[in-house]
């Protein structure tokens, strides 16, 4: 069977030295960054507040990941009703988070779990790059003379203590910490640029657009390095103050930022989300470059405005001019893409077709990738779940397939059963172990590698990924039951016209009517009254189907079968039985009914037809 995993696996000797490269290329840059750093006590107070900076607001958008907790989904699902609500939230997010990236990359995430739609996750967008303009404002003004050093080391120590005091204040106590680390950064970001007197970017000989065009390069280039367009930014103004950069210089770096930017969240997530988080990233990288277009064609126009509204508000700061040209070319960006979101989305969906549906397991098939695990899921703790839990239905449903060709039914009737059962079709393989070690143990692996990544903050959490464990773990249990079981059914099921030839068939149409109610069941609608009742009636039938062993001893007595084909028969009554109470386990499992939220949709006793059961017409 061909294997992707193996078709792309990297030969072990070009990967052993890939490693060795990364860490001599690691080695070098730290030893030059160690020698830059004693050739210039400048240079090293500049890194030293820049790497606060980034640390600070690392340590604030943990802390309000903290808070927020599994109400984040609940949050992000109220919040994104409306597009004027996702807009609105995007304000807000980016706001509270201080960063653009980190925002974008959380709905790209929401809308691969399904948490939230792909209009809804526009206007989060458009939203996310108007709330931006906050952050420039606020390190505009904290950019200016004022030192910041004194406010932040009382909150330094107040947030150190709080987390000691008391649990529930920690959260608190490492947002205090990012902002006083963010406040040390900026402050020592000025000094290093105050240091560099020499270096005086504003001499750079170049005019007009060919000066605008350089400087928005350098901005791009240093978001992409930075990751984050906050840092360039007070980059920028801490540069801006010195008199290193004039204003036009700053404004194109700002225009740059931004592209650099939209371009790593795009970059993040067209490699690490479904379809539908490739189309927002997508579109992400489309507005802001629509927009920085814009700006540049418009660029006397903006200009000028900054400077006549500068003067009529009496604005002489050069830093909160700056953070007015980056709130005006996001205005001018909003302003053109909000009356076309619906013929954008329509405009995505063609440049990003959904992918042509494919069987879960034909026949020859390759190995399984997961489809909803991607790296960017991990970024929330309730888009992780999420996607987990989708995973896992995922895998359930190439369990029922593998077991399905354990007893020689094709994968199509699954999805589209016929009024009757068909033969099976020779020859008869054996390849269920070919599909656990190539199909479903790989799925299983992966999970449990994505769950080990999962931030678990709460015993709640816990009990989620626990009850998803079970589940995968039974869907596992329930492959191995069926490679024993196709076993006899490949030897008995060649032998038409005999006794226990029509045992198995029986036994077979039985399994198989178990997957189709298991199937019926898991399509109802989750924390519903229906749903809760299918599954007791599904749990009592499998309980009640089975036929007893006494059947097989009476055909045993009747010299119908010989003993050892009563063994079997008996051994594979087992594991069907054994199968069946999996299913029954995995949805008692993913139940999870709150009794204040039922709804009563269609009847459940329609759920499974017929009473199941061996066929006893030949004591079966």
């Amino acid at each position: 069977m061909k294997n992707r995993y193996l078709n792309s696996m990297v030969p072990p000797v070009i990967l052993r030295h890939l490693k060795k490269a990364k860490f001599l290329g690691l080695g070098l840059l730290l030893i030059a960054l160690v020698y830059s750093f004693v050739m210039s006590s400048a240079w090293l107070v500049l890194c030293y507040g820049l790497a606060l900076f980034l640390f600070g607001m690392q340590c604030i958008e943990g802390a309000l990941q903290s808070a927020a907790g599994g109400r984040l989904e609940q949050i992000m699902a109220k919040s994104t009703e409306t597009p004027i609500k996702s807009f609105l939230f995007g304000i807000g997010a980016t706001f509270l988070l201080q960063s653009t990236t980190l925002v974008s990359l959380l709905t790209i995430a929401f809308l691969s779990t399904g948490m939230i739609s792909l209009a809804g996750g526009l206007a989060v967008i458009l939203g996310t790059n108007f709330g931006a303009t906050s952050g420039i404002w606020l390190l505009a003004w904290a950019g200016q003379s004022l030192s910041l050093s004194p406010a932040a080391l009382p909150m330094l120590v107040v947030g150190v203590l709080l987390g000691f005091i008391d649990k529930r204040l920690k959260v608190f106590g490492q947002a205090l910490i990012g902002i006083a680390l963010i406040f040390l950064g900026i402050d020592s970001i000025k000094d290093g640029f105050g240091a560099f007197g020499q270096i005086e970017l504003s001499d750079i000989k170049a005019s007009g657009i060919s000066q605008v065009l350089l400087f928005t390069l350098l901005g791009f280039l240093l978001t992409c390095v930075l990751q984050s367009s906050h840092a360039t930014l007070i980059l920028v103004l801490a540069a801006l103050a010195a008199g290193q950069l004039t204003l036009t210089q700053s404004f194109a770096i700002a225009l740059g930022s931004n592209l650099g930017s939209s371009f790593t969240t795009a970059l993040v997530g067209m490699l690490s989300s479904d379809r539908n988080g490739q189309r927002l990233a997508l579109a992400h990288l489309i507005y802001n470059w629509v927009t920085a277009l814009l700006a540049l064609i418009l660029w006397l126009p903006l200009t000028f405005a900054v400077g006549a509204i500068a003067t009529v508000i009496g604005m002489h700061s050069p830093l909160l001019q700056l953070a007015l040209f980056h709130t005006l070319f996001n205005v001018l960006g909003v302003s053109v893409f909000w009356g076309i979101q619906q013929p954008f989305i329509e405009k995505l969906h063609l440049f990003l077709p959904d992918k042509s549906p494919k069987k879960q397991l034909p026949d020859g098939a390759e190995a399984v990738h997961p489809l909803h695990l991607h790296r960017n899921m991990l970024k929330s703790t309730d888009t992780a779940i999420h996607a987990v839990h989708q995973e896992i239905e995922h895998l359930t449903t190439l369990g029922l397939e593998v077991v399905c060709h354990a007893i020689y039914v094709p994968n199509a009737q699954l999805y589209t059963p016929s009024s009757e059962l068909p033969n099976p079709a020779r020859p008869l393989q054996l390849d269920v172990q070919s599909l656990y070690e190539w199909q479903i143990k790989p799925l299983y692996s992966e999970i449990l590698n994505f769950t080990s990544k999962i931030d678990i903050h709460a015993n709640k959490v816990q009990k989620k990924l626990t009850d998803a464990h079970i589940n995968a773990f039974h869907v596992v249990e329930m492959v191995k039951q069926s490679k024993h079981l196709q076993k006899n059914m490949q030897q008995f099921l060649n032998t038409p016209g005999t006794s226990i030839y029509q045992d198995y068939m029986a036994l077979r149409q039985h399994l198989f009517d178990m997957l189709i109610s298991f199937n019926r069941v898991r399509s109802l609608q989750k924390q519903s009254l229906d749903r809760q009742q299918a599954t007791e009636i599904f749990v009592q039938h499998t309980e009640a189907s089975m036929s007893p062993h006494h059947h097989v001893l009476d055909k045993l007595r009747e010299h119908k079968i010989d003993k050892l084909q009563a063994s079997s028969l008996i051994n594979d009554m087992n594991y069907v039985r054994r199968i069946n109470s999996g299913l029954s386990e995995i949805l008692i499992n993913s139940q999870d009914l709150s009794l204040n939220s039922v709804s009563t949709t269609g009847s459940a006793t329609n759920v499974i037809d017929t009473p199941i059961g061996v066929d006893k017409s030949d004591n079966a």
